[in-house]
């Protein structure tokens, strides 16, 4: 018999934290489907809704209690509702086609040519800087998130900050879990305090002019609720970020990577860190990175003080591990001193950084770089050399190559295979993310951001019309390469928001959703207050498990037929499921800002359910709270 996987082990008497969270979500779904099942509405649901809230369930559950991808877990579960009959081919193919996916998967090109060009290198310096602690990191993150949230679609904004937190994160020494949620929470924050904040509400706003009377919601009306919600989300989470706030990725730290590169770079003429002191050009700020000396002329400055003013022509010398190397490659002003970068046959754009480990039998061992003309030989330049841990001193030129040292090479990314059976090198890899910046190509990179928002936002152009425009621009101006803005992708979101959208399909389809809201809205009574409750909270688990533009077209045509057979105002119900649509917390695929930042913070699916159960119980109060005293029933 085979023995059992630990992660399906279960013991009665040793309960881990995470198995009492499952249990519990269990129960109360127990608990809750009991007389759920026994209304009418469910009863008269055939076999394949039945089948498809069981699947839905067991998608769920295989998220929250296995360690299998989500990209797997829902695939499989579209596949077995296609299987059945209970989607055709249309419906279930029906996600991949949506233009919300395909909007996400041309940000994706968008934002690869923003990284190229150094351009969100230059955003993260001036929005975000340099907080002292992980609680102001917070702060510095969110509020300017809520801010553009407010007025720009929560996507991009997202899919921007991604690599920027991520690259943040690594300088700040703050593992990416900390701050990838907050970002997407951020998001969702903003996005209910406007009527363009989401595009949730601007369905919403379409179905109360053609459904009624009324002309419609102002720009700020959300905002009566919509802001003490995000205000108080915010200090939520400011002060259970410490404990509800998972850490899944380590942070580097100095002792990570034993091998200690020397590098030596030079500050050109026109360079926009000349007349900058060491520390006013981030030079002291990366991590694991130590400026040992500057060469001025004929003067060598052997203890550089961070109050040092650069100068052009400076030569600069720094030890450090491998990933800040890599950041002092990217950094606008600085570039490798040997010019033997600009003599490469190979277009810097089509270069990658390369490590190779040094052979005994490679016929350079004994001479200095520059003697052996590792250019001329190999067609590739040296930028770094790490030996044992030790600080190489001096110029990377004359360093005397040694059996065993491992060198950091500016090359076409064909040396790898070229190289990889020589007997010259023990061992070759490249780089991820290593080719060179196009930092002439920022103020395109910029300008095309800008446009894009600009456009979007005034309704000129849809977001995908607006997208792939930027992305043509992106492309066409050379701000990113063609093969590099294709690896930029994650498919794996892709993949996770088509299946989910085609399992909220067939949770329309099949009437299954409708008969879960009809059956909660019988039990609101007569009670305008609490069928405001169940309005909202009917709307808040729609969202969880179908899209939020889905749940909010669901319940709206329910929620106004409520408010009149009640006899009251149907403005407060509207409110309620534009923020009850939109504000999704408790699983990264309720919104789809969650699902993007899902993959880059390491998120487990039981980490939304930890932190956004609370924080949508929180709006649940708040909106039905505040909502009737802002449009009063």
């Amino acid at each position: 018999m085979q023995s059992v996987p630990s992660r399906w082990r279960f013991s009665p008497h040793r309960l881990t934290r995470r198995q009492v969270v499952v249990i519990g979500a269990i129960a109360c779904a127990i608990a809750g489907l009991t007389p759920l099942a026994a209304s009418p509405a469910m009863v008269q649901l055939g076999w394949p809704g039945w089948l498809t809230l069981g699947t839905v369930g067991l998608a769920f559950l295989l998220n929250a209690l296995t360690q299998l991808p989500a990209d797997i877990v829902f695939l499989w579960a579209l596949s077995l509702l296609f299987i059945t009959g209970v989607l055709d081919a249309q419906q279930a193919l029906s996600g991949f086609s949506n233009s919300g996916l395909v909007t996400v998967g041309v940000l994706y090109l968008v934002v690869a040519g923003l990284q190229q060009t150094g351009a969100l290198g230059w955003i993260s310096q001036q929005v975000l800087g340099r907080p002292q602690s992980q609680s102001a990191a917070l702060v510095r993150l969110m509020l300017p998130i809520m801010g553009l949230s407010a007025f720009l679609n929560n996507t991009p904004v997202v899919a921007m900050f991604i690599p920027v937190v991520n690259d943040w994160c690594r300088k700040l020494r703050i593992s990416p879990s900390k701050l990838m949620m907050p970002l997407s929470f951020a998001a969702i924050f903003g996005g209910v305090c406007t009527l363009i904040g989401t595009s949730t509400n601007l369905v919403v706003n379409g179905l109360l002019i053609d459904g009624t009377d009324h002309p419609g919601l102002k720009l700020f009306d959300l905002a009566w609720v919509g802001l003490p919600c995000a205000i108080v989300g915010f200090m939520f989470l400011y002060v259970t970020q410490r404990w509800l706030l998972p850490e899944r990725k380590p942070v580097m730290g100095d002792r990570d990577d034993v091998r200690q590169y020397t590098v030596e770079m030079v500050v050109p003429p026109r360079s926009p860190l000349a007349g900058k002191t060491v520390e006013q050009a981030g030079l002291r700020h990366l991590p694991g990175l130590y400026l040992i000396e500057v060469a001025r002329g004929d003067q060598v400055i052997a203890a550089v003080s961070p109050r040092e003013t650069l100068r052009e022509q400076d030569q600069l010398v720094f030890v450090g591990v491998v990933d800040s190397i890599l950041d002092l490659q990217r950094l606008r002003g600085l570039q490798p001193a040997t010019d033997q970068v600009f003599k490469l046959d190979t277009p810097r754009t089509e270069r990658c950084l390369i490590e190779a480990v040094v052979s005994n039998t490679c016929p350079l061992v004994g001479r200095t770089i520059r003697e052996g003309q590792f250019r001329s030989l190999y067609n590739a330049v040296v930028l770094a050399v790490a030996r044992n841990g030790d600080r190489l001193l001096g110029k990377v030129g004359d360093i005397r190559l040694q059996a065993g040292d491992t060198l950091l090479l500016e090359a076409n990314s064909a040396f790898v295979e070229q190289q990889r059976i020589s007997r010259d090198f023990y061992l070759v890899s490249s780089l991820p993310d290593s080719e060179p910046l196009r930092h002439e190509k920022a103020p395109i990179a910029l300008v095309t951001l800008i446009v894009m928002v600009v456009l979007a936002g005034v309704g000129w152009l849809s977001m995908l019309k607006a997208a792939v425009l930027a992305a043509m621009v992106m492309l066409s101006t050379g701000c990113c390469a063609p093969v590099r803005a294709m690896r930029s992708v994650e498919w794996s979101v892709l993949l996770v928001i088509g299946a989910a959208l085609g399992l909220s399909t067939a949770m329309e389809s099949t009437g299954a959703a409708a008969a879960i809201a009809g059956t909660f809205i019988q039990a609101a009574g007569d009670n305008p207050l609490l069928a405001l409750a169940v309005v909202y909270g009917i709307t808040t688990l729609l969202t969880e498990i179908i899209t939020n533009n889905a749940a909010a077209a669901l319940m709206f045509p329910i929620s106004l037929s409520l408010a009149q057979n009640l006899g009251v105002s149907y403005l407060p119900f509207t409110i309620a499921i534009m923020v009850a649509a939109s504000a999704s917390f408790a699983t990264p695929i309720g919104y789809q800002t969650n699902l993007m930042v899902y993959g880059p913070g390491g998120y487990k699916f039981t980490d939304f359910m930890r932190i956004g159960i609370p924080l949508n119980l929180l709006f649940w109060v708040m909106t039905v709270a505040i909502a009737p005293l802002a449009f009063p029933f």
